[in-house]
This record gives C-alpha cells, structure tokens and sequence, in this order.
C-alpha cells in the first residue's frame, strides 16, 4: 500500500551554475567557521558552503552560516550617507565629504565646548580586526575622548574582567581541541547547540568517539541540558554558590591537585577559608541543587583526569559575572586543569569578532592587552604612534553601559554608534530611549538604514558587509581567520576601514599620526606591536599563510610554529600576573538580584535561538532564518499558563517594574512553573523589561535576573498596543 501523495517527486536541488568560489570567515557568532562564496559567471555572489579543509568547522555550517550570501543585497541595506538636523525630521541624502565635514565639525565643536570626553564612541564585536585596530588608533590618538567602548561589554565583559583577576591578562586558555581529551565537561548557562552549533558538532562530535560526562547547568531545560548526563536547573545568579559548594567538597574529600596548587597559584589559604561557609547542606537551599548532586558533580569533576568548564551569558549577564569566571578559574585551578589537553576555562565569545576588539580596538586599554595604566606601556604605544605619551588618558574611560547614563547626566553630548543597536540591544529600553534624545548630535554607522537606532541619528553613514571588506576575525579559540574581499561595497556605501581612515584625515591633517590605507598594511603594524608579548604574539602570521592553514591560533611567534601557532596558554604554568603565578580569588556570595515576588511571581530569562543572530539587523531580513522566529515569543510552563488563563500560541502582556511588553506564548515544560523565557533579538520586547544592574567588576548588564508579572490579553489588543509603539 501507498501512503502520502501519488506521482511523489523527488527532492532536486537545483545547479546553482558556480563559477568560483572566494575563501572568507563566518561574520555571525565567535566560532569562527571558514567558508566559501560562490560567484556565477557574472560575479554575483549565489551560495556559500563551508570549507572542508578548515579544522574550526571541516566543511559544516549553521543554517545563518548557510544563508550568509543573502546578505549582500537584502532589504534596508544604506545605499548613501545622510543627514539632518532634528530627531524624526527626514533624512536628506549627502556626499561622503559633507557628511564626515559635518560629523568631524560637531565632534571639534562638542569637545571645545564641553571636553574632549564629551563626545563618545561605542563600538562592536563584528568588524574585522584591522579596523578595530584603526578606529583605536583614531581614538586614542586623534580624536582624544576616553569615553570610548564596544558593545562587547553586554557579552563579554565579565569574562574579560574574570580571565584578567585569575590570570593577569585576557585570552581564553583552550580550544576545541580539548573536546578531544577532556574527561568530563561542564557547561555553565551556554545552550551550544542553538548558540554555537558547529562547536556543539565539535563536541558531539568527540563524546561519539569517547564517552565522559556531560554537565549543563542552567535553569531552563535546553537543548544541551536534554542532552547531557546531568542536568543541573539551578536558581539563576547562583552559580557562585554552586561552585562554592563544589570547591568545600573537593577541599573536604582532600580531591584537589596541591602539587598543582602550590607550584602555579597562590590565595589558596583564603578559599579554604571562605569555602567552609558554603557545605552542600546549606548550599543548597540557595542555589537550588540538591546536596548529594553537588557532591556527586564535585567528585566527577575533581576525580576526572582532565576537565573543562565552558560557559556564555548565563554567567556573563549577571551581577556575579565577573565573580562567576573568577569561581570557574578557582575551579579549574584547584583542580589542575588550566595549561593542559582536555582542562581548561573556555568562556565560548559571543559576536564573530569579540575577540579581535579585545585584542586591538584600544577599547578598555591600548592594543595588543595593553594597559592604560602602565605608564611603560602608555609610552610604548605613544612612540609607536608619534604622539606625545601625555595625549593618553592614564586609566580606561566609561564603559559602553556607564556612557548611556552620562547621557542622562549631560556629561556626554555627543556619540558615534558603530554596528551596534542599543535600541534593541541594552536592558530597560524606556532609558535607552530617552538618553538618545537628549544628544546633541549623533552618528549612526551601520550596514543597514532602518537599524532601530538611527531613528535618533543626525548622521548615517551607510557600512559595507562583512565580504565587501578585506581583513581578519579572531574566533573563540584564538584562531585568527581571513575575510577575502569578494564583492565592492554596496551601492555607495563604504568599508568601515575607508570611514575611520577618512575621518583620521579631518583630526589629523598634518598627518603626524600614520594611518595605513590598507587592512594589510595595518595588519603589519599590528604584528609589530605584538612581537614579543606574553601571549598574543602574531609576528608569524600573514595573510597568505592564515588563508594556507585556514585559521591560525595566537600566540604565533617568528620563528615558531608559524602555520599553526599554539593552541593553549599557560602551558609552562607561568601566568601574566607580577608573580608569574595564577590568582586565587576567594568569592562571597551577596543576592543582590531581582527575585520572583507576589506582585511579580516570574522569573524573566532571556537567550538566544538558532535561526537570529543578535537585535535580527541581518537574519531579520533573511526569509529562511526569520520565518522560523517571525514574532516575539515567550515560553511558559502549562501548568502556570492554566492558572493564568493563557493558552498555547495566544497573546499575554508581561509587566515589569520598568516597562512592558506584547509576546505570544508557547506553552512548553522547558521552563519551571515560576519562570518563563523570552528570546532577545526583537525590538520592543524583552529588553523592555530587564533590570539591567551592572557587575560591579566588568560594568556588565544583569540581562537574566528579572521578575515580571502575566496578563492575558487578545489578539486585535495585542496587535493595538504593536501599532502604537511602532507609531511612537
């Protein structure tokens, strides 16, 4: 018998025709794959694969990887530069010289009236290095505003903050590759298989091969905590406690590496110390988790000869951020595995080239993880650049999340947005929205003209994408990657590279400071200021050689290795810090979150899901990545959706104590009956509620602990409310 229809048709996909193919990087998430994009005979771009010789991905991709040649010509790309004079008055097409005349003129004329730290500039994770390297440079030693950041600061921040007080100094210590070794994994709030899939592919990838545990700690049931051995539903913004409670566990069973411990760390005495505050008994009750699972996960990861933790923003978007990278080190440290195969903390980066700005966009510091506090690193890069060494300030400016609130103050009246969308993507919306219309004047540079934010935008200037440009990402694991440029920019749009280039000529006319006109060229620069540093040495590298080796890891210095680099730091157990030896930092836990109450009895979480990327600036615009997630959602569990009246695919109205916001509901067991989850990339949505408390270590946004209240509503009231935030 058959069944479906008669006269089935087989699946045919279609000769796309390719006539070549241009080796390029992935500019979506940090994992950093290696892909290839096909042109017809008439140089248009028709499809992207990935490349199989490439060990960062070895011929895979994500579905947003695979759609990526969409990009180049889809719906709100900016076609020229524009500009006005008020907030909502039309916009007026310019030429390129009237538009960065007029922004260089009211930048002068804001740091003559003001100061120069009047003016700020907010940066991404998602240019390419070279001109993350060039706009440092034009801040640092042109322009002269210390308010100078990136967008990173909502991601990754904590985890730099954290890397710097256990190590000395930023930079994930371990790769892909310690899937490979490891004997037990455990994943703290990172969801790898929507988030990251090719590195979740990496892992399953090893665990079929050779079986350990699997850990995943995270309040929701995610696709990776479906998958693991263990799952551990903690109460978000306690991992602090976890660990504490696993640390009293390995130091009470006397399951610590002290040969370890001794040779490569101090501050030991003081965690013994602190730990004894946190048995599992006790410990539980805070953080959720029963006391023979802490004890159970404790032993596993002590006992195992290698383990490694991973984790993204469950733990960075907290007000223990910080503190929670710290604890994950104390961990790893303890325990012996930091410098060897299959141990290490690998905090997975969130945007394609997070990394590169925390290399060399001179945002928290100078280029090349130098400090703005060292005066012999100051004087280095000064006479690097030919300026006088008194032009750099003497300690980091506000970060991006500090900026906005002198915004409110009328500290700063001006500001440069760069391939970032505040708009959508900082907590509690209401302010966001309110500090950019008090700016005196602002830029907005992005690739695409209808970005949320350019509606407060005195100036556009309209962006290339990613492979409209030449130049190098650097992904999770340190692997310095190559963007060939495939196609010219777009209409009459222009890479950020020609922009930063163009606006350094406007505060730099006798040309004392040289700027490269070539990414390559500042790529050699670069290599220069890195050559002989601890860790992020690139000297080796070219660009034929990274495109040769598909990717290559830092530290990769002349003479050594220069076709692979090396694939883990500290190694030898000598540490960036004055002693040589890694911190241990004894951490006490203070709730300082937003909890569940009567008035409002949820938990708000917040994540990501496969198909968008970010605030949905590009996936947004792509019919196969936005048609699975075309409309705000929020999952809820049905036993609380029963009691509320809320139905499966209807609307609910979600009130927090800063604002409000229309999503429909999917009822799912995902989440406990106390909770519900929103996905972060839609404007209008769940940053509407977020309480947006700032680590006080990294300045990073608490985006997961936030408490709101449920209302069912119907459908034309859903929509009513839509139309008039759309019309506001």
């Amino acid at each position: 018998m058959l069944f479906g229809r008669k006269n089935r048709k087989p699946i045919i996909i279609p000769d796309k025709k390719v006539k070549a193919w241009k080796y390029t990087t992935c500019n979506y998430c940090s994992t950093g794959c290696s892909i290839e994009i096909g042109l017809d005979e008439n140089q248009q771009i028709i499809t992207t694969r990935g490349h199989a010789e490439a060990d960062v991905n070895r011929g895979k991709l994500c579905i947003k990887g695979l759609l990526e040649h969409e990009l180049f010509d889809s719906a709100g790309r900016g076609t020229e530069p524009l500009i006005r004079t008020q907030h909502f008055e039309p916009f007026l097409p310019t030429s390129w010289q009237k538009a960065l005349d007029h922004s260089a003129e009211q930048i002068k004329n804001i740091q003559i009236k003001y100061g120069r730290d009047a003016f700020a500039i907010v940066s991404t994770g998602q240019l390419l290095t070279e001109e993350f390297y060039t706009l440092g440079k034009l801040v640092r030693a042109c322009i002269g505003t210390n308010n100078y950041d990136g967008n990173t600061t909502l991601c990754m921040a904590s985890a730099v903050s954290g890397y710097k007080r256990s190590f000395g100094l930023d930079g994930p210590p371990g790769c892909y590759d310690d899937f490979e070794h490891t004997h037990c994994l455990m994943a703290f709030g990172s969801n790898l298989p929507e988030q990251h899939p090719i590195i979740y592919w990496r892992l399953k990838e090893a665990l079929e091969k050779r079986k350990f545990p699997l850990i995943v700690v995270d309040p929701r049931v995610t696709m990776f905590a479906q998958f693991a051995d263990i799952h551990l539903p903690i109460t978000p913004g306690t991992d602090c406690v976890l660990i504490n409670a696993m640390l009293y566990v390995i130091l009470d069973e006397n399951l610590q590496d002290q040969s370890y411990i001794e040779a490569n760390t101090h501050g030991f005495d003081e965690i013994k110390r602190v730990v004894q505050d946190y048995d599992p008994k006790s410990a539980q009750h805070i953080c959720g988790i029963d006391e023979d699972t802490i004890r159970t996960v404790a032993r596993l990861y002590a006992k195992a000869p290698s383990a490694m933790s991973i984790w993204t923003m469950g733990i960075n978007q907290s007000t223990h951020g910080s503190d929670g990278v710290v604890n994950i080190n104390n961990l790893n440290l303890i325990t012996g595995n930091i410098g060897k195969k299959g141990g290490t903390s690998l905090s997975i980066t969130g945007q394609c080239n997070a990394m590169g700005t925390r290399e060399w966009s001179s945002c928290s510091g100078l280029p090349g993880y130098r400090y703005l506090e060292n005066s012999t690193e100051r004087k280095e890069v000064a006479n690097f650049w030919r300026i006088e060494e008194s032009f750099l300030p003497k300690k980091r400016g506000l970060s991006q999340t500090d900026i906005f609130a002198a915004i409110e103050t009328g500290e700063i009246k001006g500001l440069w947005l760069i391939a970032t969308n505040p708009m959508t993507s900082m907590p509690n919306t209401a302010r966001i929205r309110k500090a950019l219309e008090k700016l005196e004047f602002l830029i907005v540079q992005d690739v695409y003209q209808d970005v949320e934010t350019n509606q407060y935008a005195h100036v556009y200037l309209p962006a290339a994408v990613w492979a409209e440009k030449e130049g190098c990402h650097t992904n999770t694991e340190r692997r310095v990657n190559l963007t060939r440029n495939v196609l010219p920019p777009f209409a009459n749009s222009k890479t950020d590279f020609w922009i930063f280039n163009q606006m350094a000529e406007r505060f730099n006319p006798s040309n004392k400071v040289a700027f490269p006109q070539t990414p390559e060229g500042a790529f050699e620069e670069m290599k220069q200021l890195s050559k002989g540093h601890k860790t992020l040495d690139i000297s080796a590298m070219s660009y034929d050689n990274i495109e040769k080796a598909r990717g290559i890891q830092w530290p990769c210095r002349e003479g050594e290795h220069h076709l692979t680099g090396e694939a883990r730091l500290y190694t030898n157990g000598v540490f960036a810090t004055p002693s040589g030896k890694a911190n241990l930092i004894a951490i006490n836990f203070f709730n300082n979150n937003e909890q569940p109450c009567q008035q409002y009895p949820f938990w708000l979480n917040s994540g990501r899901v496969v198909e968008h990327f970010h605030t949905r600036t590009r996936t947004g615009k792509i019919g196969n990545c936005n048609k699975f997630s075309p409309t705000p959602y929020m999952e809820i569990n049905p036993d609380a959706a029963q009691k509320l009246g809320v139905t499966h695919q209807s609307y609910v109205r979600l009130v927090s104590r800063r604002g409000d916001a229309v999503v429909m509901a999917q009822l799912t067991h995902r989440v406990p009956p106390n909770m519900v989850f929103i996905p972060f990339h839609y404007h209008d949505c769940v940053n509407r509620l977020t309480l947006g408390l700032l680590d006080p270590h990294s300045r990073q946004p608490a985006f997961k602990q936030a408490a709101v209240k449920i209302t069912a509503i119907d459908q034309k009231h859903a929509a009513t409310i839509n139309l008039q935030r759309r019309r506001f």
